[in-house]
């Protein structure tokens, strides 16, 4: 009871010395949630990479709080998205995998919550939690065989959308790349891709969409951002790029930038350095603006990199740890993370704090002062912005994991995994072995108890949610 009347005392504090720009308070600030897909740990600047040029995302490093231990939720893209916009895993509703369920029209996402507080919202890029169209073939499940799982960003709390239900090319993402680009399916090269961007039921767009998708999709946010501004409108926007995720291709610049190294890096790299460019670019126009100060940006990534191994266009680093998309080890979940916020936020900050992409909906639930208490419960994350105030290193609750058969839950110090659904499990201390190299289960039985125990009533708790019971 101590620790939540601190933290209570601590968020009204902030609040009450809260002073802003452009007509608003500190309480009400302009929220940008930026996501890559598939961007591993390692294939930032700010992480230690040598060879990749991120100058922006690294001068957002420099300028605001590098989070060292930031997971999503999941090991693959849609339920961590699901994760970021309810603050609850996935688990619960069904969106348990790539081109699995929906967002379900009783979830309360984090749009449709801020809509209330007067704020303006987009969506801009992939959504994959559900599909776009009922009328035409689209994607992976758009259209009439899809119909079950219809529910597009416009139905989930967004005044704006321009976005695709799934993966697309990183270079004219309408049109089907060469195969060396990989995960192309049947599709013929040359001929259309097969997915469109959509801005609203029955309405795609088809201007403006050859070159880099990143700019693409930022020649439609930078429009978005400015009308909010104009109309002195705070303004939630959600940019979910798609790079780097397979099919890769990088334009003939950005490749000449990495003229020493494979075509396949060329590619991925090359790709990844457009998309920094386009988040200098927004940056540079908030500035413009006047709208930086009073601007939460967060930057992370939906995974960990593709692929068994860098091999082909699956270039993707780790960094120093185990596993990669598809796993519960480090690797797979533990992504690269910055938030910028120079109105509450000091520069040049770096936390060890474990934060999860369940904990962006409380957290910002938290600093917009919204009271969920009439909300879906249970949530999995938690207000972790009054310890991040604080420089505080540990947090309250644990993180649970689940996909496939892979179950995990970490606290500050001690990951607990199994590989299969907890019929055996390993110890990690991932504060003096973050690669995960030592099972420590046998020496530390009370904490692999403990642990265990804690991950069975998670898993008990995610299962009466898919049964329904958090909605009555």
């Amino acid at each position: 009871m101590r620790y939540l009347e601190v933290v209570i005392y601590t968020f009204f504090i902030i609040c009450f010395n809260s002073i802003g720009s452009f007509g608003q308070t500190p309480d009400s600030p302009n929220i940008i949630l930026i996501m890559a897909d598939d961007l591993g740990w390692g294939d930032v600047g700010f992480n230690g990479n040598r060879y990749l040029q991120t100058p922006e995302l690294d001068q957002m490093a420099q300028n605001g709080l590098k989070l060292n231990r930031f997971y999503a939720a999941s090991a693959v893209c849609s339920p961590t998205r699901g994760s970021f916009l309810t603050g609850r895993h996935p688990e619960r509703y069904g969106i348990t995998h790539a081109n699995t369920g929906h967002m379900k029209p009783e979830e309360i996402t984090l749009a449709e919550l801020v809509k209330n507080q007067g704020y303006t919202t987009g969506h801009f890029g992939k959504w994959h939690l559900g599909t776009l169209t009922v009328t035409e073939k689209d994607a992976n499940r758009g259209g009439p065989r899809g119909a079950a799982h219809y529910s597009p960003p416009w139905e989930n709390g967004f005044d704006v959308s321009f976005s695709t239900e799934s993966k697309v090319p990183t270079w004219d993402p309408m049109v089907t790349p060469d195969p060396s680009a990989q995960d192309i399916g049947n599709r013929v090269p040359g001929e259309h891709f097969g997915t469109f961007y959509w801005t609203g039921e029955d309405e795609k767009f088809t201007d403006n969409l050859s070159g880099d998708d990143s700019r693409i999709i930022m020649d439609r946010v930078i429009p978005f951002i400015d009308q909010a501004a104009e109309s002195n409108q705070a303004f939630l926007s959600v940019i979910w790029f798609h790079t780097p995720h397979l099919p890769v291709v990088a334009g003939p610049a950005y490749r000449s930038l990495y003229a020493d190294f494979s075509e396949d890096k060329q590619h991925y790299y090359g790709s990844i350095t457009a998309m920094d460019e386009q988040i200098g670019r927004l940056r540079n126009f908030l500035r413009e603006k006047g709208l930086a100060e009073n601007t939460i940006i967060l930057f992370c990534s939906d995974n960990g990199p593709e692929g068994p191994e860098q091999i082909n266009r699956t270039q993707g680093s780790a960094g120093p740890f185990r596993g990669r998309k598809r796993s519960l080890y480090e690797g797979g979940i533990r992504v690269p993370a910055l938030i910028e916020w120079p109105a509450k936020i000091e520069a040049g900050k770096k936390t060890n704090l474990p934060v999860s992409t369940s904990d962006i909906f409380p957290t910002l639930l938290g600093i917009l002062g919204i009271d969920n208490q009439n909300g879906v419960k249970p949530l999995d994350g938690a207000n972790v912005f009054p310890l991040i105030q604080e420089n505080k290193q540990t947090r309250a609750s644990t993180i649970a994991f689940r996909f496939q058969k892979q179950q995990a839950i970490m606290d500050n110090q001690f990951k607990l995994y199994s590989a299969d659904n907890g019929e055996n499990f390993a110890l990690f201390d991932l504060l003096n072995d973050p690669s995960e190299s030592t099972d420590i289960a046998l020496d530390n039985p009370q904490k692999t108890a403990e642990l265990s125990q804690e991950l069975e009533n998670w898993l008990i708790s995610c299962e009466e949610s898919n049964q329904g019971m958090d909605y009555q």
